[in-house]
């Protein structure tokens, strides 16, 4: 698919917009990018040998107990004309059994690396290869602050991650349903969430896979903002589908890629596993069925239109098994997303895996702790698009303001981590040690005044000051601070501009597709 188009209809009279920035504390402009570039290497885990036995059960899996369609009798028909066996289990299900090869032959001609087109042009992303891209947590159906707890997210509650997301140098991409705005009815809320993201960034953006139709809307209010030629050619929105697991593709979701790709667009494909109730205990066997499923759903979209972009992905997650609750953040899964980025560039698939997952109902300690070993294991396999970088909470059931703002300082410092270490006559810094010689300080060094700036990465949110000064300041701690902070970068955020006929078509068109249904509450 074509990345070069350069000149949008639409869009013409746009003015680039630069997200918010205070001088200062946390200011860091060297690294403002609109996606990372790795400059570390991966983390290979595994060997030849045991990656080979992962894909050997993945394909044993595929060809033994097969993967079931549901409610999708077109799906059932292009898996069977490329090769699938095929039996009816049901008048509305069939399980389909691929040979070994068939299904890593039907991926290849995915796109290894794609660009998805955000409006305004300086904030697109690539997605695989190299690049690394950070986006807000998905699908919480709470939201919680220090100043009134959790409770239901609402349109407002949505509008605003937006705008804080849109704010962050950090995030590289608007998100999706970033919290389920519960005050709108379930059929509509897709256009107001997919008009937010729009309106109030400037960035690219997931759109709906809740229904083929919701589908279809985000891709055609995407041809209102880009212009429909532009959409034909280019990937500007992706959609992130679930498998039903274990081994199951159900009709709404196979529909709803098939919508997807059938415009060109991109598509994430995700199994949520959960060891012990949706597969394996084992993370060798948990890694292994989300190989064969994410492998499937990824080839529909090549049954559908060749080189439509496509997302390999893992959601792994352990249990308690003393309560059968999910945990996240621990070192198990952690491994298992190591394991997924070397197949996935084995596949020369895109990965998106992990995040700052966790279980804890605060921003405190627990969460930053689960989050940086989740977040950790993202980044060191090679993820390319990281969903749930920032917000997460309440094992994805809360959206919290304060959890927002410290992912987000986080994902801050893994920018200055991904960047490696440059070594060259200047960075070794020979100069700065002769200069003053032996027991002398190097503050006023040539070489330190060069770098100070640009040497280290600086928070915006953690305190390094010596203890007697916060304690006379107050005690502020970290949630406090973050607390503080997403109320002082609401109370100055400015809307990126938009083509003000762009804007008014998009909201006739939502306008009319609300005033054509009933609201239905569930």
């Amino acid at each position: 698919m074509s990345a070069n188009i350069q000149e949008r209809p639409r869009t013409r009279r746009r003015k680039t917009s630069k997200p918010q920035r205070s001088a200062g504390r946390g200011h860091n402009p060297h690294m403002y990018v609109p996606y990372i570039t790795r400059g570390i290497p991966t983390y290979d885990l595994l060997g030849e040998g045991s990656l080979e036995r992962i894909e050997a059960a993945a394909d044993r899996i595929l060809a033994e107990i097969g993967i079931e369609v549901r409610d999708d009798p077109e799906t059932v028909r292009l898996f069977k004309a490329a090769g699938a066996q095929v039996r009816h289990v049901s008048d509305t299900a069939a399980n389909l059994r691929f040979e070994p090869g068939l299904v890593r032959g039907l991926l290849k001609t995915a796109p290894a690396q794609f660009t998805q087109h955000a409006r305004n042009p300086a904030q697109s992303v690539q997605i695989g290869g190299d690049a690394v891209v950070f986006a807000p947590s998905y699908g919480s159906p709470f939201v919680m602050d220090l100043d009134q707890g959790r409770r239901y997210g609402t349109l407002q509650d949505f509008e605003n991650f937006v705008k804080l997301g849109q704010s962050s140098p950090w995030l590289h991409h608007s998100g999706g349903t970033i919290c389920e705005p519960t005050d709108v009815p379930v059929n509509k809320r897709h256009l107001d969430m997919v008009y937010a993201h729009m309106r109030y960034s400037d960035r690219a953006f997931l759109g709906s896979i809740t229904a083929p139709e919701r589908a279809a809307d985000s891709i055609e209010m995407c041809r209102i903002l880009f212009g429909t030629d532009f959409v034909d050619q280019n990937c500007v929105i992706m959609g992130n589908f679930n498998t039903t697991s274990p081994l199951v593709l159900d009709g709404v979701t196979t529909q709803g890629i098939r919508e997807y790709a059938a415009a060109g667009q991109g598509s994430i494909h995700l199994p949520f596993l959960l060891g012990g109730a949706v597969s394996p205990l084992t993370m060798a066997g948990a890694v292994a069925q989300c190989l064969a499923e994410s492998m499937v759903s990824c080839a529909l979209t090549q049954l559908v239109r060749p080189g439509a972009p496509a997302v390999l992905a893992a959601f792994l997650s352990s249990m308690s098994l003393r309560t059968g609750s999910p945990t996240f953040g621990t070192p198990e899964p952690a491994l298992g997303s190591l394991v997924m980025g070397q197949l996935a560039r084995r596949l020369n698939l895109p990965l998106r895996c992990a995040g700052n997952f966790s279980t804890s109902k605060l921003p405190d300690a627990q969460a930053m702790q689960q989050s940086m070993m989740s977040m950790m294991s993202a980044v060191q396999s090679g993820a390319n698009y990281v969903l749930h970088s920032a917000g997460f909470l309440d094992g994805l059931l809360s959206m919290s303001y304060e959890k927002f703002m410290l992912d987000a300082d986080m994902c801050g410092a893994l920018h200055a981590y991904l960047g490696g270490i440059a070594v060259n006559d200047d960075t070794l810094g020979v100069e700065a040690l002769a200069q003053n010689g032996p027991g002398e300080h190097l503050f006023g060094t040539d070489h330190t005044l060069r770098h100070y700036e640009t040497a280290y990465w600086d928070s915006g949110l953690t305190d390094d000051q010596p203890f007697e000064t916060w304690d006379e300041q107050g005690r502020v701690d970290a949630a406090s601070r973050a607390n503080a902070k997403w109320k002082e970068v609401l109370n100055t955020y400015e809307a990126p501009p938009m083509d003000v006929a762009t804007d008014d078509e998009l909201r006739d068109y939502m306008a009319r597709k609300k005033a054509s249904m009933s609201d239905m509450w569930y």
